[in-house]
């Protein structure tokens, strides 16, 4: 039998080690599939409820493995609805590459059925690489460019492959001209900075009294440099969201998350340092950081396009994290005053503290707070954690302690709602013999978190460690936006666009076999954390959490937050009133103490 155009390009994915391709099926890749069904399902087909899950998927596969994602799709349709989570990607420098179908190439131009110009579609999420074949002997390498240059640049590329295309007999490229071959593998070099330019970022390091480091993704290779780094120089350590698994939260100087849904005492380690060291990260808010003219500032990222932003740097170094701190540690002088770094572990304690007594604060019915703060200690040392945007990523980010193996992330660029569930999925595909758990809000839960419960339905019991928890922030409202209303417009809750139903989240978990159950009091959380981490087979916690207790920004005082929470039911004098009363001694237990 003859090797057909979409046997080889599986052939092909499995000599690059590529082991899943997430996905959903149409006839834009009948090719593909009937290629799948020959190849005995090498690589695995990983079958979603929507091509947007597929992506996600794609995107915290290749988060939680290091390897490179792979998502496939069918014309039209199938390659628009990728396009979120390629987004997803794109924006947080993940290595995905999508395999989308597109109409035989003898109806292009007739505006023929799902036609749709997926070149130019694609050009934009795909600008690295985005290529459509439309002769067998393109092959192999516009297949090995996609995957060479998502892995490279981190980032998103796209090979688009006409259905009839699929079905053509594969023929390799020719020695000869306008013939182009290609060959297997992708080189690993390691960037370094120069001698003269570590010396001028030592320089600048050794001047200051009062550093803040600030960390990323960039920086998750390089703990034990960054560690070295803080302890030489007496500095705090900050970490953008993306980066929250690359440094142990319970070092005393580690202040924990940064920005809108950062901590106190990150936001006071920028406020008050004269020299700040980033390392590995694009953390995009300016505003969080010192400001301009009042620290000198050295920035290492990897790739030279990041450097310069955000900042007025005054020196880039481009490299890698670990080798250029390896690089750069001799250079830098030891700090004998210890009395910046003493400050700041007293801001993280006091901080911590405060966590505390935000989690016990009574709520009605459930704190959120309280049900991520529970988690925290019972986390499993392997854990692997996945948060969907909103107010659930206010609690990821600011009670759950990350340590050693841990692993962590969000859509921390795009925030889109929607990727808390597969990217727990996307996880078990990478890591089957570790724990996932996802924290999602109920909206985000309704929106596709639901339906992606049916593909851990069907694919569960190929997982060597059966556990995927799924936690419901359940408040019957979309939390973060509402609070954003009031703090930002002071505008009331506007019901028709911020009210959402209650549902059975527990109980549809249970309808497809899996584990599930709802948590009205508070008392039963702990309890439920503790069963679904001993539990056999996946599930889902849905907490009836109250949507009245504050995601707070780390710069807000309580006559702000007064303000905010004055304008839930403007125009409800009964209400109004209720909150003059009471909601300024209630609000108090959420602040740290002084910051009134």
């Amino acid at each position: 039998m003859s090797t057909k155009v979409s046997d080889y390009i599986l052939q092909r994915l499995r000599e690059w080690d590529v082991e899943h391709v997430f996905a959903y099926p149409g006839d834009g890749i009948n090719g593909l599939l009937a290629a799948w069904g020959r190849a005995e399902n090498n690589p695995r087909f990983v079958q979603s409820r929507h091509e947007e899950m597929s992506a996600f998927e794609a995107v915290g596969y290749a988060k939680f493995s290091g390897r490179v994602g792979v998502c496939a799709a069918t014309s039209g349709p199938g390659a628009i609805h990728l396009l979120n989570g390629l987004y997803d990607a794109k924006l947080d420098h993940v290595p995905v590459v999508a395999i989308v179908g597109q109409t035989n190439r003898s109806a292009m131009g007739g505006s023929y059925q799902q036609e749709v110009d997926l070149i130019s579609l694609y050009k934009d999420v795909a600008s690295d690489f985005c290529e459509m074949v439309t002769v067998p002997e393109q092959l192999p390498n516009v297949l090995d460019r996609a995957l060479r240059t998502a892995m490279a640049r981190r980032s998103v590329t796209a090979l688009i492959v006409p259905a009839d295309v699929q079905e053509l007999d594969y023929s390799p490229p020719e020695h000869a001209f306008k013939m182009v071959p290609s060959s297997l593998g992708m080189p690993h070099s390691t960037a370094v900075p120069d001698d003269d330019d570590l010396q001028r970022a030592a320089d600048v390091l050794n001047s200051g009294g009062k550093t803040a480091v600030l960390i990323g993704q960039g920086a998750r290779g390089a703990r034990t440099e960054v560690t070295e780094v803080a302890e030489r120089l007496g500095a705090g350590v900050a970490k953008a969201l993306l980066g929250k698994d690359t440094l142990d939260d319970d070092l005393p100087y580690v202040t924990g998350a940064i920005g809108l849904l950062g901590t106190r005492p990150s936001y006071e380690m920028m406020r008050d340092c004269d020299t700040l060291l980033v390392i590995g990260s694009s953390f995009p808010y300016t505003q969080f950081l010192p400001e301009f003219g009042q620290a000198r500032a050295v920035q290492i990222d990897i790739d030279p396009h990041m450097v310069g932003l955000r900042y007025p740097f005054e020196v880039n170094l481009v490299g890698d994290a670990a080798r250029t701190l390896r690089r750069l540690l001799p250079l830098l002088e030891q700090t004998e005053d210890r009395t910046w770094q003493k400050t700041i572990e007293d801001n993280v304690a006091r901080w911590w503290e405060v966590m505390e007594r935000r989690a016990t604060v009574e709520a009605d019915p459930v704190n959120p707070e309280y049900v991520t703060h529970a988690l925290s200690g019972l986390l499993p040392d392997d854990v692997i954690l996945s948060s969907d945007s909103g107010s659930a990523a206010n609690w990821y980010a600011r009670h759950l302690k990350l340590r050693g193996a841990m692993r962590g992330s969000l859509s921390g660029t795009l925030a889109t709602m929607g990727p808390g569930v597969p990217y727990a999925i996307g996880a078990k595909f990478a890591h089957g013999d570790r724990p996932a758990i996802a924290l999602v809000g109920d909206g985000a839960m309704q929106m596709n978190g639901m339906a992606e419960l049916i593909t851990v339905a069907k694919y569960w019991r190929d997982w060597a460690d059966p556990r995927l928890i799924v936690a419901v922030f359940n408040n019957r409202d979309l939390n973060q936006v509402t609070w954003e209303m009031r703090a930002m417009e002071g505008a009331p809750q506007f019901l028709p666009s911020q009210s959402i139903p209650d549902v059975g989240y527990a109980d549809f978990a249970r309808s497809l076999g899996l584990a599930g159950m709802r948590i009205e009091k508070p008392d039963g959380v702990t309890g439920a954390w503790e069963a679904a981490l001993a539990a056999d087979r996946p599930g889902v916690l849905d907490f009836v959490t109250d949507p009245a207790v504050p995601p707070i920004p780390p710069h807000a005082t309580l006559d702000q937050i007064e303000a905010a929470a004055a304008s839930v039911l403007k125009g409800d004098s009964d209400r109004a009133a209720m909150i003059r009363q009471g909601f300024r001694a209630k609000v108090q237990e959420f602040l740290p103490g002084g910051h009134r």
